[in-house]
């Protein structure tokens, strides 16, 4: 038995380290990805931040005879939270606007993932501006739970 929960801690370890190294964040939704995507959309206008584009892949895909899962991103954001990431790190602009993408995996379940900001914060060698990174990890947490409800 204790063999068995030896594997079983170092398999999750494992499995967690692997979801954080990828620098990507992925929360399972309860809906579609057309009401995800749509009920995303809603809750970021509702906090007043400014909804830039949605991209359609499968659709752009089905335009030139391609096939592919439900895919659809989101761009959004706001010169209050954007701007601070740029005065800590200028490069931080070609990961802004925020995105998140909203997608069917091929056990048919719905995912919203989004740049982990602490991946960002290595990835543009961001110092001192924890507070910041903090906001914008606790803004996409909540964004992307109350979309997944």
């Amino acid at each position: 038995m204790k063999k068995f929960i030896t594997l079983l801690f170092l398999s999750l370890f494992i499995s967690s380290y692997a979801n954080a190294a990828d620098g990507l964040i992925s929360v399972e939704s309860k809906h579609s990805v057309k009401e995800t995507a749509d009920k995303f959309a809603s809750i970021v206008e509702s906090k007043g931040l400014t909804l830039f584009a949605r991209i359609d892949h499968q659709e752009n895909a089905a335009g030139v005879d391609l096939t592919l899962r439900e895919t659809e991103v989101i761009l959004f954001g706001s010169p209050k939270v954007g701007t601070p990431l740029m005065q800590c790190a200028q490069t931080m602009a070609i990961d802004l606007p925020q995105k998140v993408l909203v997608w069917k995996d091929a056990d048919n379940k719905v995912w919203l993932s989004y740049n982990d900001p602490e991946y960002l914060k290595q990835r543009h060698s961001i110092e001192g501006c924890d507070p910041v990174i903090k906001k914008v990890s606790n803004v996409l947490s909540a964004l992307t739970g109350a979309a997944a409800k």
